[in-house]
């Protein structure tokens, strides 16, 4: 795969490395995923099944950091879970996504099912866009040491879970603190994730190529506790205050870790950024519209 520098158009060489991900419980995801699979390596391409997924037949497992690291492409065919688990196998690295949704809303997997054939042959043909979406890194410390690095496209949570008691959490800015809040959690989200979780638990719309973070309190204690946008050059972190309070720690939608008020958590943007494969056409506010019917008065 080549990315110029002008355009960001996605060219791919005919045996480039194409890695598949459908979503696993779905038996059209299943019988796309063996068409695409077929159509692709008719056309010279080299097809892998991504981790964790039945092999495709016909298909090499992919399974080693090694054919992860010859990707030029991965396709996803489900909802936006199943994007957000090809993000987490990429493990931040810059490998294009093609996703087609075949799940609910889909504001990551933005091209319908239907159009598979279509997409996938103006993909091959030098016809798409790559456009780029900022990551979050996460990393929790505990007495100095590292319990884990995460690096998320959509947003990190810290949420209560089944536990009665509100969180009282301490937010940092660069070191300064910002305020102490009641709630039942928190969710930091990128650009990206601002359609997501962010957005019900109050959150604002942010465009997705916008340099912020989104910090939105979820069901606070206190009515002055809103939604908090901060330039995402600068540095977060979160801690728990109380010897028992006790949190999850949530990355994408996936549970990470067990958090106490002993855990720190630090949050930046993170030095990768994740492409996504658009149609040069593509436009955000069309998609608002679409998925979730933005500034319609019916």
């Amino acid at each position: 795969m080549k990315k110029t520098s002008s355009k960001n158009k996605l060219l791919l060489k005919d045996n480039s490395n194409i890695a598949l991900v459908y979503r696993l419980e779905t038996a059209q995801a299943v019988s796309l995923a063996k068409t695409v699979a077929e159509s692709l390596k008719e056309k010279g391409f080299n097809v892998l099944t991504a981790p964790g997924q039945k092999l495709i037949s016909g298909t090499k497992l992919c399974k080693t950091a090694k054919d992860l690291d010859s990707l030029s492409l991965v396709i996803v065919l489900g909802g936006d879970g199943s994007y957000l688990r090809a993000v987490r196998i990429l493990e931040g690295r810059s490998v294009p996504i093609l996703g087609f949704n075949m799940g609910n809303l889909g504001f990551l997997t933005a091209h319908s099912a239907d159009s598979v054939s279509k997409i996938i042959a103006q993909t091959l043909e030098g016809g798409m866009i790559l456009r780029p979406r900022s990551m979050l890194h996460a990393k929790v410390i505990r007495k100095g040491k590292t319990r884990g690095e995460f690096h998320a496209l959509n947003d990190v949570v810290i949420e209560r879970g089944s536990m009665s008691q509100l969180l009282n959490t301490a937010v940092y800015s660069e070191k300064f603190l910002v305020s102490e809040v009641k709630a039942d959690g928190f969710v930091i989200s990128t650009p990206s994730g601002s359609t997501a979780y962010n957005l019900a638990a109050g959150g604002p719309l942010v465009h997705p190529e916008s340099k912020v973070l989104v910090v939105t309190p979820v069901a606070p204690h206190s009515l002055t506790s809103r939604p908090l946008i901060f330039p995402d050059n600068c540095e977060l972190s979160f801690k728990l205050q109380g010897k028992n309070q006790k949190a999850h720690f949530v990355v994408d939608g996936q549970k990470a870790l067990e958090i106490t008020a002993d855990d720190q958590i630090l949050l930046t943007r993170s030095e990768y950024d994740h492409w996504m494969v658009r149609q040069p056409d593509h436009n955000f506010f069309h998609l608002l519209r679409e998925k979730l019917k933005f500034g319609d008065r019916s």
